[in-house]
């Protein structure tokens, strides 16, 4: 064999035509080449590998040994190349494929039945895989890559991730039917001073809303109650003995009868939920269709429609 020959595609399938109809004019109508190209090729891929690969008589070509010992080479080799070939096919067609996206259990419970409906009607060969986890969690299984993107607020923006915003919500209070707050046609942040109050726990990207925008209104927090997943601020909010502290968009959709949403005042704080993928990393076409249809849905309503109309902010906002 050559020093640092390769066959070609073109040779090997040149070699598999003349092996199987033993002759150059038929492999060449097959192959839709001229027989004088297919003389060539033949001829270069035995040059290549320095064996004769078929004995020339009048009527035929005979595979010989070496040619015999190819063949099963060749085909294992065209094979793989024709499966790479319709399996990218199907990957393009969207006839197969997976989405795996990191989200929030309770914004995922918010966001993503709408879209995966519309998703899984349009490419139905297209597996979608949600990995709930939690705040603290969100940004690690993006840049670990352990997911194709996520969905949310990440905690920490730092260099290894970029955002793109999806939408954008505001913060509300959630009192109890019977509390006095509930009596309040508005509810502004001086309205809370020293009020037994429940949002997130520390570290959370709720709870450094609250707590700049309290500094900035001059309120004295009393934050009785910390909570790691919105719905558990709500149900405590029920006892009426505090109130929370909590996006409008998870209050409205996690909202009980004995309950109230009271939109915060004075100022008014906006949340952003950002599309979040890893920096440098490309997105399979699988994924970004996942995320056309996402933006579809919001930009219709059909999902998260409590929020109203999508924005898409350049970053968050405290007015």
């Amino acid at each position: 064999m050559t020093s640092g020959f390769s066959p070609t595609i073109r040779q090997l399938r040149a070699f598999k035509a003349v092996y199987q109809l033993r002759k150059l004019g038929a492999a060449a109508e097959q192959l839709s080449l001229t027989q004088s190209a297919v003389s060539v090729l033949i001829r270069q891929l035995e040059e290549g590998l320095g064996a004769r690969l078929f004995d020339r008589t009048t009527r035929s070509l005979q595979p010989t040994q070496a040619g015999q010992d190819a063949i099963q080479v060749a085909e294992r080799i065209l094979r793989d190349v024709d499966t790479l070939g319709s399996s990218f096919m199907d990957l393009r067609a969207h006839q197969r494929g997976r989405v795996c996206i990191a989200i929030t259990p309770t914004l995922a419970g918010m966001l993503l039945p709408e879209v995966i409906r519309t998703f899984s009607l349009r490419y139905p060969h297209v597996q979608t895989l949600v990995d709930d986890v939690s705040p603290e969690q969100f940004v690690s299984r993006v840049v670990g890559e352990h997911v194709d993107f996520g969905i949310g607020t990440p905690e920490r923006a730092g260099g290894e991730i970029v955002q793109q915003p999806l939408m954008r919500d505001t913060l509300c209070l959630v009192c109890a039917v019977g509390h006095p707050l509930a009596q309040l046609k508005q509810v502004r942040w001086a309205d809370l001073d020293g009020q037994p109050l429940i949002t997130a726990r520390p570290g959370y990207g709720v709870r450094q809303l609250v707590e700049t925008s309290a500094a900035r209104a001059g309120v004295r927090l009393n934050v009785v109650g910390e909570v790691s997943f919105q719905s558990t601020a709500l149900w405590l909010a029920r006892s009426g003995q505090a109130v929370a502290l909590v996006p409008t968009a998870y209050a409205r959709c996690l909202a009980q009868p004995d309950l109230l949403i009271k939109p915060l005042r004075q100022p008014v704080v906006s949340r952003d939920v950002y599309l979040v993928c890893k920096r440098g990393r490309s997105l399979s076409l699988a994924c970004e269709s996942f995320i056309q249809v996402l933006r579809e849905e919001l930009a219709s309503g059909r999902a998260m429609p409590q929020v109203g109309k999508v924005a898409v902010p350049k970053a968050a906002r405290t007015t």
